[in-house]
């Protein structure tokens, strides 16, 4: 029994393995058979043109193989035949559908070299076909057929995304890009053609409710001729059911497309005035109205957008676009000529509207309290008042561009106070950087210029003059119309004046060393005034003094009218006593002056004292410049010094003497007694006269 009892169980292993082998290779020819309906049901269907059930077919096939690879320790040679066959037939399958594919939407456009201009743009066309070919009998628009088959076979988001790109390079972005472009649809039997036709343009930029409008039309065309198929067939892959071809197109460009929106369409709408803000509004809506009807299609799905949040965040994008604008026109002015000049008078005031008075509210207390103070008041105002001028800026010239620079920042000022507080702020601190980049951007841009032409440094010493008078005030006449963050104090400018009164004043300085340095060059030509009875000494020092003479005449011709008068004085009494200096300094070191030598420096001296006065020409009438020309010893330091060296070179020992008066005498008020010692023995020779003479000057 023990014995059958093993055969039994061996029989029965053996039966149970080959049962299990049968079955196995039963499941195999089944997914075999299942195979090659599905391979002979495509191609039935692939002959009919039902593109999808043949899509479907070949996406079964796909899974059956998948299937028989899957089982471990069973491998046949057939299945990479098989796979080869499906690899062939999804490709022929692929092939049909895009060729029906280039049927369905026709592009025609333009040579590669022209893509990107206007008239390239009027080139461009999409053909959709509307209706199915005779000999197609397809349940539903061959459209949706030829579409749901890409589906199926996963191939549709690379159509789907070629498709995008020509769209929005040949049809959407040009629309937003040139204002003349406009959209025309023509309807044949066949088919619906989407092409342009230009228009002249209103304005240079379209607005963004006729660029929506224009966009809007193009979806709808899409929408109903093309787009509107639900991809709903049965598919394995049940993540794309209930997506439309619409929505994902709209994902595909959505991104590119609002970019496009936002760079070429709603920044140039932002408003440059406050005034223009409310009027957004508008903007706002067709924004909100073309994304509802962009939903509506299904082009887009979610909340909010990129597009609407730019367009509801008009407040920050006018303040950023006003201060670019702002600080882009204060560059150009900046970097405009300095030499085109306006002259200012103290009578001068920017154009500016009058502000409310910021006290107003306090007026009725004041005269309350008035009347009953009246009978009783003292007057205690001091009879002698100061000018009204007092505090103005004298009469000179400015550069033109400097005087709109400052227009620009009390209109922008001005600006600001109507804006709101986040505006408010970005707007003064725009004003500020203004001044800030005059300061870095005007000395370097025109460094070159303000070193060589000396009328250039009067007229940016001047300009930066202008420019720190009106910021003193500048903070103080905004400060109660500012936001209250900027009240409290953080509304000033006066911080800037010292940095722009020292720019002027160093960039005038260095002019003033420039010319300082030619006078003493051409100086040092006069032979150090030694031996002026040699003729060739003699024309050497008078060419020297008349180089000195022309270069002074020349500064006050180019200074006239261009520095305020006391500058101007300043300035050319500086220079002229630098020369005055140079030459008592070089007469009084000569060791031996003779009698000819006297006379012929007293000639040179003479010529400085009767034309150096006429070099003091502030302004354009001659009988005005008198006046100036007389108060010569006012501004130069050295003249009084200069009359007396004349009249030692003149002068007997007496003479002499008596103008020294024990050193009380005006001669002693110029002159040290060992440079009036020094002089009395260069000019007379060794004699007790000379001596006692010498005693005499302690």
């Amino acid at each position: 029994v023990q014995r059958d009892l093993n055969v039994a169980v061996a029989e029965f292993t053996e039966l149970k393995q080959q049962l299990e082998r049968d079955t196995l290779v039963l499941s195999v020819l089944k997914k075999l058979q299942e195979f090659d309906t599905a391979i002979k049901e495509y191609n039935t269907a692939l002959l009919e043109k039902k593109y999808v059930a043949a899509a479907q077919q070949l996406e079964k096939a796909r899974g059956s193989l998948k299937a028989l690879e899957s089982r471990k320790g069973f491998e046949l040679k057939i299945l990479k035949a098989l796979g080869t066959e499906l690899t062939v037939q999804t490709q022929n399958m692929l092939y049909h559908l895009g060729e029906e594919w280039q049927k369905l939407a026709v592009w025609k456009l333009p040579p590669a070299k022209e893509s990107s201009s206007l008239e390239s743009a009027m080139h461009s066309e999409l053909h959709l076909r509307t209706v199915p070919s005779k000999e197609e009998d397809v349940a539903g628009p061959p459209v949706a057929s030829v579409l749901q088959a890409f589906a199926v076979l996963g191939e549709l988001h690379s159509k789907l995304k070629i498709f995008g790109q020509l769209l929005l390079k040949y049809i959407l972005k040009p629309l937003i890009s040139y204002p003349s472009l406009q959209p025309f649809t023509e309807e044949q039997s066949d088919a619906f053609i989407l092409r342009f036709k230009s228009e002249e343009p209103n304005l240079d930029h379209s607005s963004p409710m006729e660029v929506f409008e224009k966009i809007k039309l193009i979806f709808e065309v899409l929408h109903q001729y093309l787009l509107n198929v639900p991809l709903e067939q049965p598919v394995e892959d049940k993540k794309e059911r209930g997506v439309t071809l619409a929505g994902l197109l709209g994902d595909m460009i959505w991104e590119e497309l609002s970019d496009c929106l936002i760079q070429n369409c709603l920044v140039n709408s932002i408003p440059t005035n406050s005034s223009k803000l409310e009027q957004y509004i508008e903007v706002i809506k067709s924004t909100e109205e073309f994304e509802k009807a962009l939903k509506n299609m299904q082009f887009l799905k979610g909340d909010t957008t990129d597009l609407l949040k730019y367009a509801r965040n008009v407040n920050s994008h006018f303040a950023n676009k006003k201060c670019q604008d702002v600080i882009v026109a204060a560059r150009n002015l900046m970097t405009s000529e300095i030499h085109n000049t306006v002259q200012i008078t103290p009578d001068s005031c920017v154009a500016l509207p009058r502000l409310p008075d910021p006290g107003a509210g306090d007026h009725l207390k004041t005269q309350k309290t008035s009347k009953l103070l009246h009978k009783d008041m003292v007057n205690l105002e001091n009879e002698t008042k100061l000018s009204q001028y007092t505090f103005s800026l004298p009469t000179c010239r400015i550069s033109s561009s400097v005087e709109k620079l400052m227009e620009l920042a009390y209109q922008t000022l001005l600006e600001a106070t109507a804006s709101t507080d986040q505006c408010c702020i970005q707007l003064f601190y725009s004003v500020r950087n203004i001044f800030q980049l005059f300061y870095d951007v005007v000395p370097t841009y025109h460094k070159e210029n303000l070193q060589k032409l000396p009328q250039l440094a009067a007229i940016h010493h001047n300009n930066c003059m202008y420019i720190a008078h009106h910021l003193l005030t500048l903070g103080h006449q905004f400060r109660y119309r500012l936001t209250n963050i900027l009240c409290d104090g953080a509304a000033t400018f006066v911080d800037l004046v010292p940095g722009f009164r020292r720019l002027g004043m160093e960039c005038f300085l260095a002019q003033m060393r420039v010319q300082k340095g030619e006078i003493l060059e051409r100086l040092s030509s006069a032979r150090n005034f030694s031996n002026m009875d040699d003729e060739e000494n003699y024309c050497a020092a008078n060419k020297a003094i008349r180089q000195v003479l022309h270069q002074l005449k020349r500064l006050g011709k180019v200074w006239q009218d261009v520095l305020p008068v006391n500058v101007y004085c300043k300035a050319m009494g500086t220079l002229l006593n630098t020369a005055l200096s140079e030459i008592v300094a070089r007469i009084a070191a000569l060791e031996d002056i003779s009698a000819e030598d006297a006379d012929r420096l007293y000639s040179l001296c003479r010529t400085m004292v009767e034309e150096g006065p006429q070099v003091f020409t502030p302004l354009p009438e001659d009988d005005r410049n008198k006046k100036y020309q007389e108060e010569v010893p006012v501004y130069v330091q050295k003249w009084m010094m200069f009359k007396e060296l004349m009249i030692i070179l003149q002068a007997n020992l007496q003479e002499i003497v008596d103008q020294w008066a024990d050193g009380k005498g005006p001669l002693a008020a110029e002159f040290s007694a060992a440079e009036v010692k020094s002089l009395i023995r260069a000019l007379f020779q060794n004699t007790e006269r000379r001596a006692a003479a010498l005693a005499k000057i302690k």
